[in-house]
């Protein structure tokens, strides 16, 4: 949960999933659940604030129709009741977008005209079209291209957790990956899977299980699995602004946290002449910033 005021961030609270050791992730009846305890407890710092004007809710992962996780209804249900108590605006929008708006944030909320954003996570790997309209009721998303397999995440998370790493393993996979460059360990070679718009990473994947069950050096892996995706990224982002005739890109979800994945789109995009922009680290993973940051553009409040 999160409020964002007109003089910027007022709350921003989270509570991480707890997923077992060993897990890639859990099922939705257990994320639900989980959803459902967590947030009563998060909502302690809300229930004091006055004035709220109004409440924005992710209530599908995507901005098109059909788009649907049961998860979502937990949050769903209770903004629509603080909108009803509060007799507030409600204001819906998808997971993608909020991870958009957070990118945004900080930025005067929004770019005029369009722009492609970049979503890397465990559950999305997506390239899109993205307009804003300031006299429309949202913006425009329109995917253009990205994986056709596994997700960027899910490349991270999958082989984390057979080295070892506890579930997300971005954090620890990036450290493991600044050691092996600090040591001077050479990375170990993956391919490049890229035509297009479109992106496979399940051969990478695969590629990696070979290596590491014959003993390759964690390290070494960390270091092939950063290269191996800030390449294919750049690529895609290459063609998608060539392709558009655009210049700007916003890059946002968990797997954009990653330094060595930021410094090499912004170098290697550069030379293409295209603005890389990111989320901040703080608000590259799940967070409500964005979502609340929608509300108050939405409203048109400041």
């Amino acid at each position: 949960m999160a409020v964002v005021g007109e003089k910027g961030l007022v709350v921003d609270r989270r509570l991480l999933l707890e997923v077992p050791l060993g897990k890639r992730g859990l099922r939705q009846a257990e994320a639900v659940f989980q959803h459902v305890g967590n947030l009563p407890k998060l909502l302690g710092e809300i229930l004091p604030l006055k004035q709220i004007a109004a409440v924005a809710v992710s209530n599908a992962p995507r901005s098109v129709e059909n788009s649907y996780m049961p998860v979502f209804k937990a949050g769903e249900a209770l903004a629509q009741s603080l909108a009803l108590a509060w007799d507030v605006p409600c204001y819906f929008t998808s997971h993608q977008a909020g991870h958009i708006w957070a990118g945004l944030y900080g930025r005067n909320l929004a770019w005029a005209g369009e722009f492609l954003a970049l979503h890397i996570s465990g559950g999305t790997t997506d390239l899109l079209s993205v307009t804003i309209d300031e006299t429309a009721d949202d913006m425009t998303i329109d995917q253009i291209g990205g994986s056709l397999d596994i997700n960027a995440g899910q490349l991270i998370d999958r082989l984390g957790v057979k080295m070892g790493l506890a579930f997300p393993c971005g954090p620890v996979l990036e450290e493991l990956a600044r050691e092996g460059r600090q040591a001077g360990i050479p990375p170990t070679k993956l391919p490049i899977s890229i035509k297009g718009f479109d992106l496979n990473l399940s051969g990478p994947e695969a590629a990696a299980t070979r290596a590491l069950e014959a003993g390759a050096d964690p390290r070494a892996l960390a270091q092939g699995i950063e290269r191996c995706l800030a390449e294919s990224l750049a690529a895609l982002i290459a063609y998608g602004t060539s392709s558009k005739g655009l210049d700007r890109v916003l890059v946002v979800g968990g797997v954009a946290a990653n330094g060595y994945i930021r410094d090499f789109l912004i170098r290697a995009l550069q030379v293409e002449d295209v603005v890389v922009t990111f989320a901040s680290p703080a608000l590259s993973g799940d967070n409500a910033v964005g979502i609340a940051a929608y509300g108050i553009w939405r409203s048109r409040l400041f």
